[in-house]
């Protein structure tokens, strides 16, 4: 066998290509000796014959000095010319012994040679440059196996196979250099980079996935992160809880997210991820896995949730349901935070109105509907009916006529539709609110003004009126933090048109 031609592997005996650094049989890792380099060869025959020819011709030239007849030829050193008797077998003892002692320099300088990773990595980027492939990586894989530690030579020979067209030991050697411990960041990358564009040229970003997760390193999968399908991480792990958990499921890259709760595997035609799971009570397997925009799948993570809610106790309401006959404020006793409230039959949620204060009960018929929600926990509803009629025989539209006509005697209206200046289609309107029990005096309607636009737009300007539920009696109202003022009002007229007045 001479070089790297048609060879055996030594470990399962099966024919082995040209070049190849592993048996494609059974896998094992081939270390080839290159044979004799060829032009060393060819010099240390040319230099012996060179020695030959000179010990003869400096024989000859002595002999012709002499005038002597030359002896007789008796031992042949070359075609055509013999060596002399006599006294030129001295002289031929001592050429061949010089040459003996030129075959033994030269088998020290090709042992030195042949042990120098230098000469041999020279060699090789030599030939490469000259096209000489073949011969190249015999002498890159003789440098290797002096230099095993040498990652650089390991990429050489990789771009030699390329310029070669041998894809197969351009692949085999790139996946070497990243799994090599003695390769720089640079070079891993380089690697990688190599290896994806011949896997991406085939459409197989599968493998580039594996073989990058295989590498362990957090930073590659960083690199090349459109190659990498990490699987989905759970914002909550497993295990036991007692309140409403939102899970949130991310994954590195941009792709997609499908899952299962039901402990079923999915596929791209399960749930698709979009925003948070809620775990309310009960139990949960989750199944997950992500797909990246190069249709690379992660694998699949799964976790199991067993979510127990202590119940939430409803807001505890002050007034019970039934019917009354004097006003009544409706609160929440003893905890009333994160409390919602309806006035329209439909259950609470946290979008509906939020508790803040006692709530005035309404006139006639009215249902309410409260809950409490607190940690993702909702309570159940707790519900009142009430039905407040007044024992009195004064009614809240004539409880606003009567806050008109004040307002027409001092002139600050003009009439009863509230206008109050010329060219001006702004009008103040007076409307009821509620009625309640002033400071122990008596029961009041509260009547409240408001400006209208031409616009149609209505806001409150923050003057206010008391009405006696029983004798009529008008005050104004100043209203401050919850607490009430009766006011007993001025009768002079005032000026109309003038200012808007500032009633408190």
């Amino acid at each position: 066998m001479k070089g790297y031609q048609s060879m055996k592997c030594p470990n399962c005996g099966a024919e082995m290509k040209e070049g190849s650094l592993y048996c494609e049989q059974c896998g094992q890792d081939i270390h080839i000796v290159p044979d004799f380099e060829p032009e060393l060869d060819d010099d240390i025959q040319q230099t012996i014959k060179s020695i030959a020819d000179d010990i003869w011709e400096q024989e000859q030239s002595k002999e012709r000095e002499k005038g002597a007849k030359p002896p007789r030829e008796t031992v042949s050193l070359d075609s055509g010319k013999k060596a002399p008797r006599g006294r030129g077998k001295g002289f031929v003892f001592a050429g061949i012994l010089a040459v003996f002692l030129i075959l033994g320099g030269a088998a020290g300088a090709f042992t030195y040679l042949y042990y120098s990773v230098e000469y041999q990595t020279d060699r090789a980027r030599d030939l490469a440059a000259a096209g000489e492939y073949d011969r190249a990586i015999r002498y890159y894989g003789r440098a290797i196996e002096l230099d095993e530690d040498n990652v650089d030579l390991k990429v050489e020979l990789a771009d030699v196979y390329y310029l070669k067209n041998n894809k197969m030991e351009y692949e085999y050697l790139l996946r070497d250099i990243v799994r090599d411990g003695n390769a720089s960041w640079e070079q891993v990358e380089s690697a990688y980079g190599k290896l994806i564009a011949i896997y991406r040229d085939r459409g197989d970003y599968q493998t580039i996935h594996d073989f990058l997760l295989e590498s362990g390193d957090p930073s590659v999968w960083s690199a090349y992160q459109n190659y990498v399908a990490l699987a989905p991480e759970f914002s909550v792990k497993a295990g036991y809880y007692s309140s409403i958990q939102p899970l949130k499921l991310t994954a590195s890259g941009n792709g997609r997210i499908y899952y299962t709760l039901d402990g079923s595997d999915p596929d791209e035609n399960s749930t698709l991820y979009t925003t948070p799971i809620l775990l309310e009570d009960g139990d949960y397997t989750v199944k997950a896995f992500f797909v990246n925009d190069n249709g690379i799948s992660s694998d699949m993570v799964a976790a199991e949730y067993h979510v127990t809610i202590e119940k939430l106790p409803p807001p505890k309401i002050s007034a019970m349901s039934g019917e009354y006959q004097f006003p009544m404020m409706i609160s929440v006793e003893e905890d009333n935070a994160n409390v919602y409230y309806t006035t329209d039959g439909t259950d609470p949620s946290v979008s509906s109105t939020p508790y803040s204060a006692p709530i005035h009960m309404p006139l006639g018929k009215s249902e309410f509907r409260f809950i409490r929600v607190e940690d993702g926990r909702t309570s159940e509803v707790e519900k009142r009916a009430y039905h407040l009629v007044l024992n009195t025989d004064l009614r809240t539209a004539e409880a606003e006529r009567i806050v008109v006509a004040y307002r027409l005697e001092i002139g600050r209206i003009w009439d009863e539709e509230g206008h109050f200046e010329e060219d001006n289609e702004s009008t103040y309107r007076y409307q009821f609110q509620y009625v309640t029990n002033i400071n122990g005096v008596d029961d009041f309607y509260v009547i409240a003004e408001f400006l209208r636009s031409p616009d149609g737009t209505v806001a409150r300007t923050g003057s206010y009126y008391a009405v006696n539920i029983y004798t009529g009696e008008l005050f104004r109202l100043q209203i401050e933090n919850g607490n009430y003022t009766l006011v007993e009002i001025e009768r002079e007229p005032q000026d109309v048109g003038g200012e808007v007045e500032e009633d408190v």
